[in-house]
């Protein structure tokens, strides 16, 4: 049996680390900012750490 197929598509929106963290980008932060205070539109820039449960990593992640 291959191995599973990696989903791109997710792969995309994830980054690996030096250290081998996964870090993906904030929810919600895509339109519909201007609302928003300046500190709060900021803080969407920055990634948060992400962490798979219940999910083969191999699916999801080419470089795992």
């Amino acid at each position: 049996m291959k191995g599973m197929k990696t989903n791109k598509s997710y792969s995309k929106r994830l980054k690996l680390t030096k250290n081998g963290k996964i870090i993906s980008r904030k929810a919600g932060f895509n339109h519909f900012n201007a609302k928003q205070s300046r500190n709060k539109q900021l803080a969407g820039k920055k990634g948060q750490n992400f962490v798979i449960k219940n999910k083969p990593k191999s699916h999801l992640l080419p470089f795992s």
